[in-house]
């Protein structure tokens, strides 16, 4: 201290009294020099780990980059990224204006929210998805933006959904649940993008397309019926329907080169798949799809006849083309089988009934439910274990011996 109790300045350190001890302490700087901030020990779950900043890749595909700030605070980009390199990019520049002390914290009005339009189109675009399902999203998102397309995702609210589900109606129950499902998956990405901080669809159950209560499976009688009533180049593709459990697609796409005669194993690879009303050719409908199915020796001289009768030639040839030598289309080949359905007195049999009838009848021969999910290239347990208690004849025995209990002698009857 002077006479006039001004503090002197020593180089970078300061002189106060405090209760009459002098202390030195480090004079503060004019600014901080700023640095990235250090990588933490340890996973990084919130994205990749990296010199600045973190990139997080979303459920849309899209990227989302953040870092932690000078002022101690994480910053994360106004918008998403459609590629890692844009994300860098912009990480780049908010590490260029920390360095150069140009950086200043983003305003804190939050960027406008997007529209369902703009969001759903976007939803889409980064999805990878079967040419089929693309399209059949496609069309379920033209009506959804019919309703909600300029609508900010934040101002969607549950009872607009709730009106509007609603307003659907009952007549197509399958068409209104897969809709539903399909905008709840979209704003639940939203969610997890942090878009939105609650999903508006909340209706019980309104994702679930009602069951086909009632489907009765076709008899070992009905089948054979439906076979003869077809012509003959078709007659097959009922018994592979049925006793093989294959899909129309998976049908459709066979070739010579997928049926192991030796083996007696139908390996199936591939499935055809209609979108826009042209032939697509793909892998079949899930990874469990991917399936060698056994063929029932009683088959094996239909199959030999149907190869040396109307297979096309060659190891690639179609199994069951058309009259023009291509894919059969579903409309072509029902012009022959609701003839033939009626014929054995079924006329409710869907084709596709025809698979849930081989699915039984594999269940009744004792398949364990693992074995039915290969059959029928199911991921999940649900459906072959539906089949396994549509195939259980318990109910009947357990009705029977209630009966044989009423009927022994010394008790008393029902009146």
């Amino acid at each position: 201290m002077d006479a006039n109790g001004q503090s002197f300045l020593h180089d970078s350190c300061t002189e106060r009294a405090r209760g009459g001890v002098t202390v030195r302490q480090p004079e503060q700087p004019e600014a901080a020099a700023v640095h990235p901030p250090a990588r933490r020990a340890g996973g990084n779950h919130s994205g990749r780990r990296r010199s600045f900043g973190t990139l997080r890749r979303l459920p849309s595909r899209r990227y989302q980059a953040g870092y932690l700030g000078p002022d101690g605070r994480r910053h994360v980009a106004p918008t998403t990224f459609q590629t890692k390199g844009d994300a860098e990019a912009w990480l780049s520049l908010q590490l260029a204006a920390m360095t150069e002390g140009r950086w200043r914290p983003a305003p804190s009005s939050p960027a406008p929210c997007p529209t369902f339009g703009v969001y759903a189109r976007q939803w889409l675009t980064g999805r990878e998805l079967k040419p089929r399902t693309r399209a059949e999203y496609a069309r379920m998102i033209v009506t959804l933006i019919d309703v909600f397309g300029d609508t900010p995702l934040d101002a969607i609210t549950a009872e607009q959904v709730r009106s509007w589900h609603v307003a659907m109606g009952p007549a197509h129950p399958t068409a209104r649940a897969h809709t539903y499902s399909l905008l709840r998956t979209i704003l639940n990405t939203a969610v997890e993008e942090e878009v939105l901080s609650s999903n508006p669809c909340r209706i019980r159950g309104a994702g679930r397309p009602p069951g086909r209560h009632g489907m009765r499976p076709a008899t070992l009688e009905e089948l054979t019926q439906i076979a003869q009533a077809m012509p003959d180049r078709y007659r097959l593709m009922v018994h592979l329907a049925a006793w093989c459990a294959l899909r129309f697609g998976e049908l459709t796409e066979l070739r010579r080169k997928d049926i192991d005669l030796r083996q007696q194993v139908i390996r199936v690879r591939r499935g055809v798949t209609w979108p826009g009303g042209q032939a697509q050719v793909g892998t079949p409908k899930s990874t469990a799809s991917i399936r060698d199915v056994s063929i029932p020796p009683h088959l094996m001289p239909a199959i030999r006849h149907h190869l040396a009768s109307y297979a096309q030639s060659g190891s690639d040839g179609l199994l069951f083309p058309n009259t023009d030598g291509h894919h059969m289309h579903h409309g072509s080949l029902y012009k022959v089988y609701r003839p033939a359905r009626a014929a054995a007195g079924r006329p409710d049999l869907r084709w596709h009934d025809l698979r849930h009838t081989g699915a039984t009848l594999a269940a009744h021969a004792g398949a364990t439910t693992r074995e039915l999910m290969d059959r029928l290239g199911h991921s999940t347990s649900t459906m072959a274990m539906r089949y396994q208690h549509i195939a259980d004849d318990r109910p009947a025995e357990i009705a029977r011996r209630l009966t044989a209990l009423a009927e022994q002698p010394n008790e008393p009857a029902i009146q």
